[in-house]
């Protein structure tokens, strides 16, 4: 799936059958439902989980949570937007 097919998914009611746990975080809250991406985020126990995490966590505005978790990724505090951050997990993850 590329990342224009898998942001065309974001109209339907459910996520994409057959994704991962990560692109499911990534689509609960690039359709605003930032609770249960964290949710999802949260039970994701390697690197993408802890980056998904630190996403939302930057989002959400908590910058030091968000910090933690960008470390336990083993990634930089990016200084780009939180689209085009979102846009990097998602290709990353497809």
């Amino acid at each position: 799936m590329t990342l224009e097919e898998f942001t065309a998914t974001l109209s339907a009611s459910a996520p994409p059958a057959g994704i991962t746990a990560p692109l499911v975080a990534l689509w609960h809250d690039r359709r605003g439902d930032w609770e249960t991406a964290h949710q999802v985020a949260q039970e994701i126990d390697d690197r993408n989980g802890a980056w998904i995490h630190a996403y939302l966590h930057r989002k959400e505005g908590d910058a030091g949570n968000a910090a933690y978790w960008y470390r336990r990724a083993a990634r930089p505090v990016p200084a780009i937007s939180l689209d085009a951050e979102w846009n990097e997990i998602a290709a990353a993850l497809l």
